[in-house]
């Protein structure tokens, strides 16, 4: 999800995907499926179902365990994201050989029941956001950045949507000084939403 094409054509290049890599810089995704951060997953099998919801791809919340002296995060922090990943990486595949018998798919009432549901004031800030996206395509900034303000306070928890309305480094991503901020502020809520799975730490 990025809005400059440009800004993440050289992360898809060092990864050199065998598969087509789609940018939606409208941030479809996350209106449709309530995605609020990256990376995020959801599974659908091949009737177009929902096997699992949205969820982190594999991510832990461990974003506050980055050490700024080291500039990387604590080797313990590491250990368990790596572990994180490898279980997640892990479920997928079982799902690709088992399909609806693998132990990580849901039935369908056990995944509606996970669904994450969207409030109206979330789905006026997509909107909002989609309609800024156009604004500044065609060069009128400043109404643009009026409504990605509104977007921000109108879902807060939305990380996708900050972190395309707010400042960036020269890299393309948003981690400045604002995004520390906010991170640093969350108090007892999570950066990355806990994953439902066994054995994920």
């Amino acid at each position: 999800m990025d809005a400059d094409v440009e800004a993440a054509r050289p992360w898809v290049a060092e990864a050199s995907p065998t598969f087509i890599t789609l940018i939606d810089q409208n941030h479809l995704l996350s209106s449709l499926y309530n995605m609020v951060n990256v990376p995020q997953a959801v599974w659908i099998d091949e009737q177009g179902r929902v096997v699992r919801p949205t969820e982190t791809g594999g991510s832990i919340d461990i974003l506050r365990e980055f050490d700024p002296e080291a500039g990387a995060f604590k080797p313990e922090a590491m250990a368990r994201a790596g572990a994180a990943k490898a279980l997640y990486m892990e479920a997928v595949e079982d799902w690709a050989r088992n399909g609806a018998d693998s132990r990580f798919a849901y039935d369908p009432d056990a995944a509606r029941q996970r669904v994450s549901r969207q409030t109206p004031e979330t789905m006026l800030a997509h909107a909002k956001f989609q309609l800024g996206r156009h604004l500044a395509s065609l060069g009128r900034v400043v109404e643009a950045e009026a409504l990605f303000t509104e977007c921000r306070e109108l879902h807060p928890d939305s990380w996708n949507i900050f972190r395309e309305t707010t400042e960036k480094m020269d890299t393309g991503i948003a981690a400045g000084e604002a995004f520390w901020g906010k991170v640093m502020g969350l108090g007892e809520k999570q950066y990355y939403a806990s994953i439902d799975m066994d054995g994920m730490p």
